[in-house]
């Protein structure tokens, strides 16, 4: 065993008012940091001028910490908000909001000991030749540890916060509170539903004999892929809070921007992203759908990218999958009136939606469908298309454009869509997502979805 690191932490807030309180502190000091000017100027805001929110980095230290200290669903919401925030805030509190991915504190050795105790036996130790005890990565959910079993297996151990499953019902409810209270939705807005979509989704993903089920799914649909491994989960290791997998060497995937990564690897990377991710609505009817950063590391090495956290696997239906090629199909097209039954079919339009508002939504996603209509590969290095759909998007939201809730399941899959465009603009990567997606726009014959993919669509 490797001798013990000191590690401090503090505990996981579990109880719905605590929560509440904390999620208060942290909307008080964003409020608190861009001051009343911003928030006047935030809510005045109309054109696409560059306008960003100043919110100053010891304001955004503040709200991380407290975002941080929570965990949970609200910790991830904000490492969503932490994709990419130099779009949105200034460059000095984006630097900070980055960290976010990184920041869940982890928890102290006692607490630690006894989850461990709780899901391996009280002598889980005895199973290691080696467990290090300072984590190696601590997220929104869990923490990771590196360690070695006594036959030589070397692994990387995900233990999950205690309290973080249980908090998961308040946070949400918390959310729904503060929606519906504090005008964070346009007027006839209901998120119920999507706010439902999240908490069940954030239950799979602290339910890690479900991720191990995804994760042996996943495997399976990769195979031998030269480009991309997924690890073996490891069954003797494995509970419903602890998740055993191999451990695999690699960077996570947005250092490739280092000056020791050529512009053709950031390419072939970046590439290699955008088509897995085709494949996985198109092929596999199963997605990954969170595409934070540290979910993938890149081995130089090997030169493949290695494929983790399957916590938040999504199985696809196919009339979604059909939603989104008419879709995609009519957006080529330059079809108006094809991509207003596209985006009818996805729930982004109701039937009952006026004309002058159905054809703003339809020109948005003209506009966002610049990236699969170029000819030859699309620059995202030197693309504004991000700057243009915020703001044509904050503009409808402003206006109570958007009154109709889409399918909530699309949610993640916009979130994962969303997720490997900031990649390829973080890369400054040249991709040719048109010709990856032109062939998985003719009507497919009707096929069974294969084993692996049925086991989750199942489970």
């Amino acid at each position: 065993m490797a001798s013990k690191t000191s590690t401090t932490g503090l505990s996981v807030p579990s109880k719905r008012l605590s929560r509440l309180w904390h999620m208060g502190r942290a909307t008080t000091d964003f409020a608190a940091g861009i001051g009343l000017r911003g928030m006047i100027e935030l809510a005045r805001s109309r054109e696409g001028d560059g306008q960003r929110i100043r919110l100053s980095p010891a304001a955004t230290e503040r709200l991380t910490h407290r975002l941080a200290r929570m965990r949970g669903a609200v910790m991830k919401m904000g490492q969503l908000m932490s994709m990419d925030g130099s779009d949105v805030f200034t460059p000095e509190a984006a630097e900070i909001m980055a960290t976010l991915r990184d920041r869940a504190e982890p928890m102290p050795l006692s607490q630690l000991n006894r989850v461990l105790s709780a899901e391996l036996g009280k002598d889980w130790n005895k199973q290691f030749r080696r467990f290090e005890f300072q984590p190696i990565a601590a997220a929104s959910i869990g923490q990771v540890h590196r360690a070695e079993t006594r036959d030589g297996r070397r692994l990387a151990l995900k233990v999950q916060f205690p309290g973080v499953r249980e908090s998961i019902d308040s946070d949400i409810a918390n959310l729904s509170f503060l929606s519906r209270n504090f005008g964070m939705m346009p007027e006839g807005f209901d998120p119920t539903p999507m706010l439902e979509e999240a908490r069940k989704q954030l239950h799979e993903e602290a339910d890690y004999v479900a991720e191990a089920a995804s994760l042996r799914a996943y495997r399976a649909l990769i195979g031998d892929d030269p480009d991309f491994l997924v690890p073996a989960v490891h069954e003797d290791l494995s509970t419903s809070r602890v998740l055993a997998m191999d451990f695999a060497e690699g960077v996570s995937i947005d250092q490739l921007t280092d000056s020791q990564y050529s512009r053709g690897e950031r390419n072939r990377v970046a590439t290699l992203m955008s088509r897995l991710m085709i494949r996985e609505l198109f092929d596999f009817a199963l997605v990954q759908t969170d595409p934070n950063f540290g979910n993938f590391l890149y081995d130089a090495g090997s030169r493949r990218i290695v494929l983790l956290d399957f916590g938040a696997t999504q199985a696809v239906p196919p009339a979604l999958i059909d939603g989104y090629r008419a879709l995609a199909r009519a957006t080529l097209a330059a079809d108006p009136a094809g991509m207003r039954q596209g985006a009818v079919a996805l729930g982004y339009l109701g039937d009952e939606v006026a004309e002058e508002q159905a054809a703003r939504l339809i020109d948005l996603i003209a506009l966002s469908g610049e990236v699969i209509s170029s000819d030859g590969p699309y620059d995202f290095g030197n693309s504004t298309l991000f700057e243009r759909v915020f703001a044509r998007g904050r503009e409808m939201f402003q206006d109570k454009q958007f009154s109709h809730m889409p399918e909530p399941a699309t949610m993640f899959l916009q979130r994962k869509f969303a997720g490997i465009f900031m990649l390829c603009r973080r890369l400054r990567a040249e991709v040719d997502l048109r010709a990856m997606l032109e062939p998985y726009l003719v009507e497919p014959e009707s096929l069974e979805p294969d084993s692996a993919r049925a086991t989750v669509m199942g489970r």
